[in-house]
């Protein structure tokens, strides 16, 4: 249909209303197809903790929307600047945390599949708890075939995740640029990841 043939007269009839809006419908959902499929989705991931548990999900989902196309950025600020570290010693620490402690990852059947309560009191009084913790979940994680820490975070660099260093945190803790991996995409504060966090699709706090 020619735009030139709905050209309403004085006074449109029924017909021609009908004609043009089944018209304007036809170009509305064509010019909408068209921007969705020429449309990059955008993710944008705020990390904040440091913990060797809380590092994998930024780095999943990082490099899992990367592998779909996604334009990922990470905003790594105060304890997740830790997961930028190229020297990476990250813990688990049970405390507060439900999950805690986890089951064994080794062991007859029935002492792996035996659920532990732990009071919070023990586990953060008995020394080397932390320790253990921690070895039981880089265990688990070997076990099931889950990749390592610096394997995703890789992952994420080989694929253009935009890494992005919170600079007002390393001033706070007194870190120096030479501390973190050469990856690191920019350094920046909250007032240049705003606009990136306001553009995106979808925006996640971990």
């Amino acid at each position: 249909m020619n735009i030139a043939d709905l050209k309403p007269s004085a006074e449109p009839t029924t017909q021609e209303r009908e004609r043009f809006n089944a018209w304007f419908r036809e170009e509305y959902d064509t010019l909408t197809r068209e921007r969705q499929e020429s449309h990059t989705p955008r993710l944008a991931l705020i990390a904040t903790k440091g913990t060797m548990d809380w590092a994998y999900p930024p780095f999943i989902l990082g490099s899992t929307a990367a592998a779909l196309g996604w334009d990922v950025s990470i905003f790594f600020s105060f304890y997740g600047l830790e997961l930028l570290k190229k020297d990476l010693r990250l813990g688990v620490s049970p405390l507060g945390n439900p999950a805690m402690p986890m089951k064994l990852p080794a062991g007859p059947e029935w002492l792996r599949s035996f659920k532990w309560t732990i009071p919070n009191a023990v586990m953060g009084n008995v020394p080397g708890f932390e320790a253990m913790a921690k070895s039981m979940f880089a265990a688990t994680l070997r076990q099931k075939g889950v990749a390592s820490i610096e394997e995703l975070r890789g992952a994420c660099v080989e694929s253009g995740v935009k890494l992005i260093a919170c600079q007002m945190t390393v001033d706070l803790f007194g870190y120096h640029k030479e501390d973190f991996i050469p990856e690191v995409s920019e350094w920046a504060g909250a007032a240049s990841f705003l606009p990136i966090a306001a553009g995106a699709d979808t925006v996640l706090f971990i």
